[in-house]
Protein backbone atom coordinates (compact mmCIF):
# COMPACT_ATOMS: atom_id res chain seq x y z
CA UNK A 1 0.00 0.00 0.00
CA UNK A 2 1.50 3.43 -0.76
CA UNK A 3 0.91 6.70 0.81
CA UNK A 4 1.62 10.06 0.63
CA UNK A 5 5.22 11.23 1.85
CA UNK A 6 4.92 13.55 5.07
CA UNK A 7 4.00 11.27 8.06
CA UNK A 8 6.55 8.63 8.82
CA UNK A 9 5.06 5.60 10.01
CA UNK A 10 7.55 3.02 11.89
CA UNK A 11 6.86 -0.19 10.36
CA UNK A 12 7.26 -3.18 12.15
CA UNK A 13 7.00 -6.95 10.59
CA UNK A 14 6.10 -10.01 12.85
CA UNK A 15 8.28 -12.83 12.14
CA UNK A 16 6.46 -15.76 11.31
CA UNK A 17 8.65 -18.18 13.31
CA UNK A 18 10.00 -15.80 16.14
CA UNK A 19 7.74 -14.95 19.13
CA UNK A 20 8.09 -11.25 20.20
CA UNK A 21 7.35 -9.44 24.01
CA UNK A 22 6.54 -6.31 25.40
CA UNK A 23 7.02 -4.69 28.23
CA UNK A 24 4.30 -3.70 30.69
CA UNK A 25 4.52 0.63 30.35
CA UNK A 26 3.97 2.20 33.73
CA UNK A 27 1.96 5.37 33.76
CA UNK A 28 1.99 8.48 35.48
CA UNK A 29 -1.46 9.03 37.39
CA UNK A 30 -2.02 4.92 37.61
CA UNK A 31 -4.81 6.06 39.29
CA UNK A 32 -6.44 6.94 36.40
CA UNK A 33 -5.89 4.02 34.54
CA UNK A 34 -4.42 0.49 34.78
CA UNK A 35 -0.97 0.18 33.89
CA UNK A 36 -0.55 -1.56 30.09
CA UNK A 37 1.74 -4.25 28.50
CA UNK A 38 2.81 -5.09 25.52
CA UNK A 39 1.80 -8.58 23.69
CA UNK A 40 3.37 -10.55 20.76
CA UNK A 41 2.69 -12.75 18.11
CA UNK A 42 4.37 -14.85 15.78
CA UNK A 43 2.95 -14.21 12.78
CA UNK A 44 1.93 -11.21 11.11
CA UNK A 45 -1.40 -10.67 9.40
CA UNK A 46 -1.95 -8.48 6.51
CA UNK A 47 -2.75 -5.15 7.23
CA UNK A 48 -6.47 -3.35 6.73
CA UNK A 49 -8.40 -7.32 6.22
CA UNK A 50 -10.88 -6.74 8.94
CA UNK A 51 -12.21 -10.40 8.55
CA UNK A 52 -9.29 -12.40 10.05
CA UNK A 53 -10.44 -12.17 13.42
CA UNK A 54 -13.61 -14.20 12.19
CA UNK A 55 -11.87 -17.01 10.48
CA UNK A 56 -11.33 -20.76 11.93
CA UNK A 57 -13.88 -20.05 15.26
CA UNK A 58 -12.76 -22.89 17.45
CA UNK A 59 -12.40 -20.02 20.31
CA UNK A 60 -14.61 -16.86 19.20
CA UNK A 61 -12.61 -15.16 21.81
CA UNK A 62 -9.25 -15.82 20.30
CA UNK A 63 -8.03 -15.03 16.67
CA UNK A 64 -6.19 -17.51 14.16
CA UNK A 65 -3.31 -15.15 14.69
CA UNK A 66 -3.18 -15.79 18.70
CA UNK A 67 -3.36 -19.51 17.66
CA UNK A 68 -0.76 -19.73 15.55
CA UNK A 69 1.19 -17.80 17.93
CA UNK A 70 0.94 -20.52 20.55
CA UNK A 71 1.78 -19.64 24.79
CA UNK A 72 5.19 -18.74 23.98
CA UNK A 73 4.30 -15.41 22.48
CA UNK A 74 4.33 -13.45 25.76
CA UNK A 75 7.04 -11.18 25.22
CA UNK A 76 7.25 -7.91 22.50
CA UNK A 77 9.91 -5.65 20.48
CA UNK A 78 9.04 -2.23 22.19
CA UNK A 79 11.01 1.45 22.30
CA UNK A 80 12.04 2.35 25.96
CA UNK A 81 13.40 4.95 27.43
CA UNK A 82 14.74 3.79 30.78
CA UNK A 83 15.79 7.86 31.59
CA UNK A 84 14.52 11.44 30.25
CA UNK A 85 16.39 13.31 27.80
CA UNK A 86 17.63 12.85 23.72
CA UNK A 87 15.70 10.60 22.28
CA UNK A 88 18.01 9.55 20.12
CA UNK A 89 19.94 8.52 23.12
CA UNK A 90 17.71 7.65 25.58
CA UNK A 91 15.31 5.75 23.34
CA UNK A 92 16.28 1.67 22.63
CA UNK A 93 14.61 -1.21 20.74
CA UNK A 94 14.22 -4.15 23.61
CA UNK A 95 12.74 -7.21 23.91
CA UNK A 96 9.84 -6.99 27.16
CA UNK A 97 7.76 -9.68 28.73
CA UNK A 98 4.29 -9.77 28.64
CA UNK A 99 1.61 -10.07 31.85
CA UNK A 100 -1.08 -12.75 32.04
CA UNK A 101 -4.68 -11.79 29.78
CA UNK A 102 -6.80 -10.79 32.62
CA UNK A 103 -10.32 -11.18 32.34
CA UNK A 104 -11.06 -7.52 31.73
CA UNK A 105 -7.49 -7.63 29.40
CA UNK A 106 -7.40 -7.45 25.41
CA UNK A 107 -4.31 -8.76 23.82
CA UNK A 108 -3.67 -6.11 20.63
CA UNK A 109 -1.37 -6.52 17.76
CA UNK A 110 0.01 -3.03 17.17
CA UNK A 111 -0.74 -1.96 13.58
CA UNK A 112 0.62 1.08 13.70
CA UNK A 113 2.16 4.52 15.76
CA UNK A 114 2.87 8.01 14.78
CA UNK A 115 5.80 10.34 16.43
CA UNK A 116 4.00 13.25 17.40
CA UNK A 117 5.47 16.21 19.02
CA UNK A 118 3.73 15.54 22.99
CA UNK A 119 6.19 11.96 22.32
CA UNK A 120 9.20 13.66 22.01
CA UNK A 121 8.01 16.06 25.17
CA UNK A 122 7.74 13.00 26.99
CA UNK A 123 10.51 11.43 26.40
CA UNK A 124 12.35 14.99 27.07
CA UNK A 125 10.79 15.27 30.53
CA UNK A 126 9.30 18.55 29.48
CA UNK A 127 5.70 17.26 29.23
CA UNK A 128 2.56 18.14 31.33
CA UNK A 129 2.59 14.36 32.69
CA UNK A 130 5.22 12.07 32.58
CA UNK A 131 5.39 7.86 33.10
CA UNK A 132 6.84 5.95 35.70
CA UNK A 133 10.07 4.65 34.13
CA UNK A 134 11.21 2.75 32.15
CA UNK A 135 8.42 3.46 30.09
CA UNK A 136 7.57 2.34 26.07
CA UNK A 137 7.25 5.31 23.75
CA UNK A 138 3.62 6.71 22.38
CA UNK A 139 0.24 8.15 23.22
CA UNK A 140 -1.25 7.30 20.01
CA UNK A 141 -1.74 4.69 17.36
CA UNK A 142 -3.74 1.81 16.11
CA UNK A 143 -4.05 -1.93 17.17
CA UNK A 144 -6.38 -4.75 16.48
CA UNK A 145 -7.51 -7.24 18.81
CA UNK A 146 -6.17 -10.52 18.81
CA UNK A 147 -7.69 -12.04 21.98
CA UNK A 148 -10.29 -10.78 24.66
CA UNK A 149 -10.41 -11.48 28.23
CA UNK A 150 -13.33 -14.10 29.33
CA UNK A 151 -15.56 -11.32 30.91
CA UNK A 152 -14.40 -8.05 27.94
CA UNK A 153 -18.08 -7.21 26.59
CA UNK A 154 -17.68 -4.10 24.29
CA UNK A 155 -14.93 -5.85 22.26
CA UNK A 156 -14.15 -8.59 19.87
CA UNK A 157 -11.44 -10.44 17.86
CA UNK A 158 -10.43 -8.41 14.96
CA UNK A 159 -11.59 -5.01 16.37
CA UNK A 160 -9.59 -2.18 15.36
CA UNK A 161 -9.02 0.04 18.41
CA UNK A 162 -7.29 3.59 19.76
CA UNK A 163 -5.97 4.50 23.25
CA UNK A 164 -8.70 6.52 25.35
CA UNK A 165 -5.66 8.17 26.86
CA UNK A 166 -2.30 9.51 26.92
CA UNK A 167 0.51 7.42 28.54
CA UNK A 168 -0.13 3.82 26.47
CA UNK A 169 2.65 2.93 25.39
CA UNK A 170 1.94 2.10 21.85
CA UNK A 171 5.68 1.97 20.15
CA UNK A 172 5.50 -1.75 20.89
CA UNK A 173 4.54 -4.87 18.60
CA UNK A 174 2.02 -6.31 20.73
CA UNK A 175 0.36 -5.66 24.13
CA UNK A 176 -1.97 -6.61 26.85
CA UNK A 177 -4.42 -3.71 27.45
CA UNK A 178 -7.31 -3.39 29.90
CA UNK A 179 -10.39 -2.96 27.52
CA UNK A 180 -11.75 0.49 29.57
CA UNK A 181 -8.11 1.51 28.19
CA UNK A 182 -8.97 1.53 24.56
CA UNK A 183 -12.35 2.41 22.19
CA UNK A 184 -13.34 0.36 18.57
CA UNK A 185 -12.95 2.47 15.41
CA UNK A 186 -14.35 0.96 12.19
CA UNK A 187 -11.43 -0.64 10.22
CA UNK A 188 -12.55 0.26 6.76
CA UNK A 189 -11.07 3.63 6.62
CA UNK A 190 -7.19 3.56 6.15
CA UNK A 191 -4.47 2.43 8.59
CA UNK A 192 -2.77 5.74 8.74
CA UNK A 193 -6.15 7.80 9.62
CA UNK A 194 -6.86 5.44 12.45
CA UNK A 195 -3.66 5.40 13.49
CA UNK A 196 -3.70 9.39 13.78
CA UNK A 197 -7.18 9.99 14.57
CA UNK A 198 -6.96 10.15 18.33
CA UNK A 199 -4.93 13.42 18.86
CA UNK A 200 -4.80 15.89 16.47
CA UNK A 201 -8.20 15.31 14.03
CA UNK A 202 -9.59 15.44 17.71
CA UNK A 203 -8.06 18.52 18.83
CA UNK A 204 -8.92 20.53 15.79
CA UNK A 205 -12.57 18.98 16.21
CA UNK A 206 -12.97 20.23 20.27
CA UNK A 207 -11.28 23.38 18.96
CA UNK A 208 -14.10 24.09 15.95
CA UNK A 209 -16.87 23.12 18.63
CA UNK A 210 -16.30 24.28 22.12
CA UNK A 211 -15.05 28.10 22.06
CA UNK A 212 -17.07 30.04 19.46
CA UNK A 213 -20.55 28.96 17.62
CA UNK A 214 -19.06 28.67 14.49
CA UNK A 215 -21.38 28.61 11.25
CA UNK A 216 -21.11 28.04 7.80
CA UNK A 217 -19.46 31.55 6.28
CA UNK A 218 -17.52 31.91 9.54
CA UNK A 219 -13.83 32.04 9.28
CA UNK A 220 -11.17 30.86 11.83
CA UNK A 221 -7.14 32.03 11.50
CA UNK A 222 -4.57 29.82 12.74
CA UNK A 223 -0.37 29.44 12.72
CA UNK A 224 0.96 26.31 12.53
CA UNK A 225 -1.31 25.76 9.60
CA UNK A 226 0.29 22.84 8.55
CA UNK A 227 0.98 21.09 11.44
CA UNK A 228 -1.03 17.50 11.96
CA UNK A 229 -4.02 19.69 13.47
CA UNK A 230 -3.74 22.66 11.38
CA UNK A 231 -4.61 20.49 8.44
CA UNK A 232 -7.46 18.83 10.62
CA UNK A 233 -8.54 22.23 11.38
CA UNK A 234 -8.94 22.85 7.72
CA UNK A 235 -10.36 20.02 6.26
CA UNK A 236 -13.29 19.62 9.05
CA UNK A 237 -14.01 23.45 9.00
CA UNK A 238 -14.34 23.22 4.78
CA UNK A 239 -16.72 20.27 5.38
CA UNK A 240 -19.01 23.16 7.94
CA UNK A 241 -18.33 25.73 5.32
CA UNK A 242 -16.02 27.59 6.91
CA UNK A 243 -13.04 29.39 5.81
CA UNK A 244 -9.41 29.14 7.08
CA UNK A 245 -6.72 32.04 6.96
CA UNK A 246 -3.90 29.74 7.29
CA UNK A 247 -0.76 31.14 8.37
CA UNK A 248 2.73 29.04 8.01
CA UNK A 249 6.35 29.94 8.31
CA UNK A 250 8.48 31.52 4.84
CA UNK A 251 10.32 28.34 3.56
CA UNK A 252 11.64 27.48 0.18
CA UNK A 253 9.41 25.26 -0.87
CA UNK A 254 6.30 27.84 0.62
CA UNK A 255 4.32 27.36 -2.84
CA UNK A 256 3.91 24.03 -2.55
CA UNK A 257 2.64 24.13 0.67
CA UNK A 258 0.19 26.70 0.02
CA UNK A 259 -0.90 25.10 -2.99
CA UNK A 260 -1.23 21.29 -0.71
CA UNK A 261 -3.60 23.65 2.01
CA UNK A 262 -5.38 25.22 -0.83
CA UNK A 263 -6.06 21.52 -2.20
CA UNK A 264 -7.43 20.21 1.21
CA UNK A 265 -9.80 22.87 1.61
CA UNK A 266 -7.94 26.24 2.95
CA UNK A 267 -9.45 28.89 1.97
CA UNK A 268 -6.25 31.39 2.27
CA UNK A 269 -2.91 30.60 2.89
CA UNK A 270 -0.42 33.44 4.10
CA UNK A 271 3.23 33.59 5.51
CA UNK A 272 3.47 35.19 9.11
CA UNK A 273 5.14 38.27 8.02
CA UNK A 274 1.81 39.24 6.21
CA UNK A 275 0.07 39.24 9.44
CA UNK A 276 1.65 42.84 9.83
CA UNK A 277 1.70 44.22 6.49
CA UNK A 278 -1.80 46.23 5.32
CA UNK A 279 -2.31 43.09 2.55
CA UNK A 280 -4.28 42.09 5.23
CA UNK A 281 -7.14 44.66 4.97
CA UNK A 282 -7.49 43.64 1.37
CA UNK A 283 -7.87 39.66 2.45
CA UNK A 284 -10.97 41.11 4.88
CA UNK A 285 -12.82 42.51 1.92
CA UNK A 286 -13.48 38.94 0.72
CA UNK A 287 -13.56 37.02 4.00
CA UNK A 288 -15.27 37.96 7.21
CA UNK A 289 -13.03 38.69 10.36
CA UNK A 290 -12.62 35.69 12.38
CA UNK A 291 -14.00 34.88 15.12
CA UNK A 292 -11.43 32.51 16.55
CA UNK A 293 -7.68 32.13 16.54
CA UNK A 294 -6.02 28.77 16.81
CA UNK A 295 -2.93 29.69 18.18
CA UNK A 296 -0.14 26.32 18.13
CA UNK A 297 3.06 28.54 18.38
CA UNK A 298 3.09 31.04 20.65
CA UNK A 299 5.53 34.57 21.03
CA UNK A 300 4.82 37.15 18.10
CA UNK A 301 2.52 34.79 15.97
CA UNK A 302 0.00 34.61 18.66
CA UNK A 303 0.03 38.04 19.29
CA UNK A 304 -0.46 39.01 15.93
CA UNK A 305 -3.46 36.59 15.29
CA UNK A 306 -5.31 38.48 18.60
CA UNK A 307 -4.88 41.90 16.36
CA UNK A 308 -7.45 40.30 13.65
CA UNK A 309 -9.90 38.47 15.94
CA UNK A 310 -13.37 40.26 15.12
CA UNK A 311 -14.98 41.89 18.18
CA UNK A 312 -15.12 39.49 21.08
CA UNK A 313 -13.73 36.68 19.42
CA UNK A 314 -11.32 33.86 21.30
CA UNK A 315 -7.70 32.80 20.82
CA UNK A 316 -7.07 29.19 21.67
CA UNK A 317 -3.71 28.26 22.58
CA UNK A 318 -3.09 24.46 22.21
CA UNK A 319 1.11 24.29 21.45
CA UNK A 320 4.05 26.61 21.80
CA UNK A 321 6.32 25.69 19.01
CA UNK A 322 8.00 28.83 19.71
CA UNK A 323 8.79 28.62 23.30
CA UNK A 324 8.03 32.16 23.61
CA UNK A 325 5.43 33.64 26.10
CA UNK A 326 1.82 34.60 24.38
CA UNK A 327 2.03 38.20 24.55
CA UNK A 328 -2.05 39.69 25.08
CA UNK A 329 -1.52 43.68 23.75
CA UNK A 330 -4.25 45.80 26.27
CA UNK A 331 -5.87 47.29 23.49
CA UNK A 332 -7.04 44.07 22.55
CA UNK A 333 -8.87 42.89 25.95
CA UNK A 334 -10.01 46.50 26.54
CA UNK A 335 -11.27 47.36 22.81
CA UNK A 336 -12.45 44.30 21.39
CA UNK A 337 -13.04 42.70 24.39
CA UNK A 338 -11.44 39.10 23.13
CA UNK A 339 -11.29 36.07 25.42
CA UNK A 340 -7.70 34.07 25.84
CA UNK A 341 -8.13 30.34 26.56
CA UNK A 342 -5.84 27.18 26.56
CA UNK A 343 -7.11 23.36 25.05
CA UNK A 344 -5.36 20.15 26.17
CA UNK A 345 -7.36 17.52 23.90
CA UNK A 346 -5.84 14.99 26.95
CA UNK A 347 -7.66 16.58 30.01
CA UNK A 348 -11.10 17.20 27.91
CA UNK A 349 -10.83 13.63 27.24
CA UNK A 350 -10.42 12.85 30.73
CA UNK A 351 -13.06 14.83 31.33
CA UNK A 352 -15.59 12.51 29.70
CA UNK A 353 -14.02 9.35 30.35
CA UNK A 354 -17.23 8.60 32.40
CA UNK A 355 -20.12 8.00 30.20
CA UNK A 356 -17.59 8.08 26.82
CA UNK A 357 -20.02 9.08 24.84
CA UNK A 358 -18.94 12.51 23.89
CA UNK A 359 -15.82 10.91 22.65
CA UNK A 360 -17.49 7.99 20.94
CA UNK A 361 -19.45 10.40 19.16
CA UNK A 362 -16.94 12.79 18.10
CA UNK A 363 -15.11 9.95 16.68
CA UNK A 364 -18.33 8.34 14.98
CA UNK A 365 -18.66 12.07 13.09
CA UNK A 366 -14.62 12.34 12.44
CA UNK A 367 -14.40 8.81 10.81
CA UNK A 368 -17.87 9.86 9.00
CA UNK A 369 -15.77 12.70 7.35
CA UNK A 370 -12.56 10.23 6.27
CA UNK A 371 -14.86 7.42 4.82
CA UNK A 372 -16.26 10.68 2.91
CA UNK A 373 -13.42 11.46 1.63
CA UNK A 374 -13.86 14.68 3.33
CA UNK A 375 -10.61 14.40 6.12
CA UNK A 376 -7.13 12.85 5.03
CA UNK A 377 -3.93 11.82 7.69
CA UNK A 378 -1.48 14.39 7.29
CA UNK A 379 1.20 13.55 4.86
CA UNK A 380 3.44 10.20 6.35
CA UNK A 381 6.68 8.31 5.88
CA UNK A 382 6.41 5.15 6.94
CA UNK A 383 9.65 3.59 8.33
CA UNK A 384 10.54 0.11 9.89
CA UNK A 385 11.32 -0.54 13.00
CA UNK A 386 14.85 -1.51 13.13
CA UNK A 387 14.87 2.32 11.61
CA UNK A 388 13.55 4.35 14.93
CA UNK A 389 16.49 6.48 15.33
CA UNK A 390 15.94 8.02 11.69
CA UNK A 391 12.63 8.59 12.45
CA UNK A 392 13.35 9.94 16.12
CA UNK A 393 15.78 12.46 14.27
CA UNK A 394 13.17 13.56 11.55
CA UNK A 395 10.76 14.06 13.81
CA UNK A 396 12.58 16.85 15.80
CA UNK A 397 14.13 18.58 12.76
CA UNK A 398 12.61 22.24 12.20
CA UNK A 399 10.43 23.02 8.69
CA UNK A 400 9.28 19.40 9.07
CA UNK A 401 6.29 18.77 6.99
CA UNK A 402 6.06 14.85 7.33
CA UNK A 403 4.77 12.67 10.77
CA UNK A 404 6.85 9.69 11.28
CA UNK A 405 4.65 6.83 11.90
CA UNK A 406 5.91 3.46 13.31
CA UNK A 407 4.09 0.29 11.25
CA UNK A 408 3.85 -2.17 13.50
Amino acid sequence: RTWSSGVIFLTLNVNSRVAMWLSRCLRSQAARRRSSAAALSKCSTPRGDANWGDANRGDANVSPFRRLAGPAARASKALLFRKHGDPSKVVQLEDVDLPPIGAKDVLVKMLAAPINPSDINMIQGTYAILPDLPAVGGNEGVAQIVEVGGQVTSLRTGDWVIPKDAGLGTWRTVAVLAEDDVIALPSDIPLLSAATLGVNPCTAFRMLCDFEDLKAGDSVIQNAANSGVGQAVIQIAAARGISTINVIRDRAEFTQLSDRLKAMGGTHVIKEEALRRPDMKELFKNCPKPKLALNGVGGKSATELLRHLQYGGSMVTYGGMAKQPVTVPVSALIFKDVKVRGFWVTQWKRDHSRDGKAFRAMLDELCRLIQQGKLTPPACTEVGLQDYSRALDRATQPFTSAKQVLIL
